[in-house]
């Protein structure tokens, strides 16, 4: 909606503007930097990152293979290649059931070629021959989340001995007991949080599947060290067990990092320790992928030449794989990963991007919907009737629109607003409604909402992310319940820019830009260095593109020089600087006159590269009215 100056004030009583502060974390930097040689500035973003000791900041800097943790140390694991190794020496059908999105289809992929690169192993034979070990995904609109009593029957239909699942089974107590009872071998890989009941007293009880293994780094009885792997990642790590005993080199296990890193990325995990090296290693082998499916994404895309980031990942790939499961059979995103003709792997690729545009288009559609309910609300002063922006955390319905897209439209409300948000839309059992959720550091969602665990109809999920069923009756119920419990402040749902170091413009380099390049992969855990300085003097600003879309600036940094910055808003920051300094100084600016324009300015160092010609750049990553 279009907001009048009163309703925009309105709306800022409840939305808060992002608050500047600078990381004070301490530490030697100097030592630090002469220690891994880099600059004390590069030392104090490690520190900010909270990567402190030797061990830690090399593996941060230069993590490899011999940095891995020992996939033995997970509970069960050893337990789980002893029963697979029989399986398959023995030949028994075994059945990978996966999740429908990245991780559970790149979870699926690597289970599935891993264990029939193993059965060849352990017959002497070649991996194509293995018909013992197939797969199957659940349908999300028919099927729902995880492994159920459907996939059941069928595995046992088809004469499977085995099951073992893949980012799903944690919270699958009776699906595992009633395939148990049915005489089925139950392995359960998964990384979702362990479901608990409270007692009275507040003592945790956690509730695992009665299965014959179950692999969960979240295990509160897993010694594994690092609990921040996706469900991909367990499956590497369950691979890489039974290579090594059954006499196949561990390294061989490489040739699934570029899929891991991808799904590390996607998930939303932490890019530290360990997953800062499964993500590297996509990001540099993606621009020649040895996956004909891929390959083919990644240049009808234009990227294949490119310098590859986790953006890419997140933002191109990642969701026209996820674009199948959301919006039909995630099978398809599989059989793509595992094309081997090239000809055949462009002709899904194309699918997969034209899929990928349709759910673009609906999620754009219902995020609009669903951001003018919650404005319209909030401004007419519907607070407690509806979902409104004075709630902490957004709990809001959404009719008519896929349910594939609700995670995403979370996301972006989450993003929006700084709080947990959750949407609801219509399931196709009438009077149900399934939802999916995201939230913020300081609101760990599967805890709050496993305390109103009896409210749903089905319920899964981790700290930042949930997957959830409710009768329609309950969601007003559900709403009111989250906001009254919600222990979270203004300050918890301010948006907080963090300064790495507040430093002068002055002070770049390429040889400076170029170490600090060395922290790349950027993302969640592992955020983009950011730096700041106050009070800088724009000499000139100039609108470019072909749609006019990109600001370049000339910034003042002293000493008689400029640097050149970027950003990608043109029109809000020509409204600000006419708003800040009047109309005359904007267009002073605009013309390269002296002017008083002058701004404090968040920013990231980046070199531009341009007919064989290097210089610094800056992009802009924030900017206020500078004094």
């Amino acid at each position: 909606m279009t907001l009048t100056p009163e309703q925009k004030d309105i709306i800022d009583k409840y939305v808060k503007k992002p608050e500047w502060r600078v990381a004070g974390k301490r530490a030697d930097f100097n030592a630090i930097g002469e220690r891994f040689g880099v600059s004390p500035v590069v030392a104090r973003v490690i520190t900010n990152r909270g990567v402190t000791g030797e061990k830690a900041i090399a593996m941060y800097l230069d993590g490899d293979w011999d940095s891995m943790h020992d996939p033995a140390l997970m509970k069960d694991m050893v337990e789980a290649g002893e029963i697979i190794k029989e399986k398959l020496s023995d030949n028994r059908r075994i059945r990978i059931i996966s999740d429908y999105d990245v991780d559970g289809v790149t979870s699926n992929y690597i289970l599935l070629l891993g264990l029939r690169r193993t059965w060849a192993a352990l017959h002497g034979s070649c991996a194509d021959d293995c018909t013992v070990v197939d797969y199957d995904i659940p349908h999300r609109v028919h099927d729902g989340y995880g492994i159920n009593k459907r996939l059941i029957d069928a595995a046992i239909a088809d004469g499977v001995d085995t099951i073992i699942t893949c980012d799903n089974g944690i919270a699958a107590i009776e699906q595992v007991r009633y395939a148990k009872e049915r005489g089925l071998t139950v392995i359960v890989t998964d990384h979702h949080q362990i479901p608990f009941e409270e007692s009275d007293g507040g003592e945790r009880v956690y509730m695992l599947p009665r299965a014959d293994a179950v692999i969960d780094n979240q295990r509160q009885d897993c010694e594994y060290p690092f609990k921040g792997l996706c469900g991909a990642g367990v499956a590497f790590k369950l691979i890489q067990y039974m290579y090594r005993i059954c006499g196949i080199a561990e390294s061989e296990v490489n040739e699934f990092m570029e899929i891991l890193g991808l799904a590390t990325n996607c998930d939303m995990m932490d890019l530290v320790d360990e997953n800062r090296i499964y993500v590297k290693y996509a990001l540099e082998s993606l621009k020649d992928s040895r996956n004909p499916g891929l390959n083919a994404l990644m240049r009808l895309s234009g990227r294949n030449e490119k310098k590859i980031s986790t953006y890419d990942l997140g933002f191109l790939i990642g969701p026209c794989i996820n674009a199948a499961g959301r919006l039909g059979d995630a099978k398809q995103s599989l059989e793509f990963l595992l094309e081997r003709d090239p000809n055949v792997a462009e002709a899904r690729a194309r699918e997969l991007l034209a899929v990928n545009n349709e759910r673009k288009s609906m999620t754009e559609a219902g995020a609009r919907h669903i951001t003018d309910m919650l404005e319209t609300a909030t401004v007419n002063g519907e607070f407690g009737q509806a979902a409104t922006l004075a709630d902490k955390v957004l709990v809001v319905y959404i009719p008519a629109v896929h349910e594939s897209v609700v995670g995403i439209i979370a996301s972006r409300l989450k993003e929006a607003y700084t709080r947990p948000a959750m949407v609801f839309t219509d399931a196709e059992t009438p009077g149900i409604l399934k939802g999916s959720g995201r939230s913020i550091d300081s609101y760990n969602m599967f805890e709050e909402l496993n305390r109103f665990r009896e409210m749903f109809t089905a319920f899964g999920g981790h700290a930042m992310a949930a997957g959830f069923s409710i009768e329609k009756e309950r969601l007003d119920e559900l709403r009111r319940k989250l906001n009254e419990a919600a222990v979270l402040t203004d300050e918890d749902i301010t948006p907080k820019l963090m300064i790495d170091v507040a430093m002068p413009l002055a002070y770049n380099s390429i040889e400076l830009t170029e170490q600090i390049e060395r922290l790349e992969p950027y993302g969640k855990g592992n955020r983009k260095p950011l730096f700041a300085q106050a009070a800088v003097p724009v000499r000139r600003a100039q609108i470019l593109g072909r749609n006019k879309n990109l600001l370049k600036l000339q910034l003042d940094t002293g000493y008689g020089r400029c640097v050149d910055a970027i950003d990608f808003d043109p029109d809000t920051f020509v409204n600000n600087i006419k708003q800040w300094f009047g109309e005359d100084e904007c267009v002073k600016m605009l013309n390269g006159q002296p002017n008083a324009v002058v701004i404090d300015v968040a920013y990231y160092p980046t070199i531009n590269e341009y007919m064989g010609r290097r210089s610094l750049q800056m992009k802009m990553e924030a900017y206020n009215k500078g004094i």
